[in-house]
């Protein structure tokens, strides 16, 4: 069945694209990759509970249209309101609290907000798609086509990145479960300053309501280049790092790695969206900052441009 639009990429820029345009009154299939959509909102059962192994948290900011959706997500009781304040660490173990602005977390893991956006929409996942091209995907008539993923990921489909190549940094994020908590209550999340092998320490428990003693270590970017083709072999430093900035004592109980190749966009473009005729691009590189509001924003713009023309 021929369609207006097919998106490739089932995150939440992808997810947000399609919506935009199906409430439009035009056509849209999404294809993802993966088992199931959410793409770096990504959470997995570990231990019987969700983690949440790709963002951390989201900002609603001053993006109103985005505010709506979450007014709605908080009132299904689907997202939460976290906290406004995270912590400093140095190298010595001193926090320095850091006000800002109001995160937000999912109690059943930031997936979730991510399947309530599939929810209606014509998505088929565990479809590996092999070639892009203006107005078609694996050389069938798409549509409009939209590339809703890293740069890096678009140029292997096409040849060449819409809108031009990006540097993306890679990540790893490093799931640490004790038997009982090891850290202050007011911990939240931390920023390590100047670490060599960790730069952001949430407490998954406090964020997903449930107190279970859980940290998720998100790596350095330079620590993440040593492990892609290991994860697992960042463990090591990144606990060492993690017991060191946190003063704990005790070895976890359990540890896991997650690798995320292209995590964040080295720097963003500042332009909402990529738009060519028949081939067009949006995500998180694609505004002012790297952010899962931007995403949908950026997915939301482009959806509302390709309905109306």
């Amino acid at each position: 069945m021929t369609v207006d639009v097919t998106v490739v990429g089932g995150g939440i820029s992808g997810l947000a694209c399609a919506r935009a345009v199906r409430d439009a009154g035009r056509t849209v299939r999404v294809l993802d990759r993966g088992r199931r959509v959410g793409g770096r909102l990504a959470s997995r059962t570990i231990d019987g509970r969700p983690v949440d192994l790709g963002a951390s948290y989201f900002v609603v900011g001053e993006a109103e249209d985005f505010a709506h959706v979450v007014a709605d997500w908080e009132e299904r009781e689907l997202a939460r309101p976290w906290t406004d304040t995270f912590q400093v660490i140095d190298a010595y173990g001193t926090k320095t609290p850091k006000p800002g602005p109001m995160r937000w977390a999912a109690p059943l893991g930031l997936r979730t907000l991510a399947l309530d956006l599939a929810e209606g929409l014509d998505v088929e996942t565990e479809r590996l798609v092999e070639r892009a091209a203006p107005y078609r995907v694996d050389g069938e008539d798409a549509g409009e086509v939209v590339l809703a993923m890293p740069a890096p990921q678009a140029a292997r489909l096409t040849g060449d990145a819409p809108g031009g190549s990006q540097e993306w940094d890679p990540v790893i994020a490093v799931v640490l479960r004790w038997d009982e908590r090891q850290w202050d209550a007011d911990l939240h999340g931390a920023f390590a300053d100047g670490d060599a092998d960790v730069t952001f320490i949430a407490d998954d428990g406090d964020r997903r309501g449930d107190g279970a003693p859980v940290l998720v270590v998100h790596t350095t970017a330079d620590r993440a280049r040593r492990h892609l083709d290991d994860p697992d072999g960042a463990i090591a430093p990144v606990l060492t790092a993690t017991r060191r900035l946190l003063r704990i004592d005790a070895e976890p109980a359990a540890a896991r790695a997650h690798r995320w190749t292209f995590a964040r966009p080295a720097e963003t473009t500042g332009e909402p969206f990529f738009r060519s005729p028949g081939l067009s691009a949006c995500g998180d590189a694609w505004g002012e900052s790297a952010a899962v509001r931007i995403a949908w924003t950026s997915g939301d713009a482009l959806g509302r441009a390709l309905a109306a023309s």
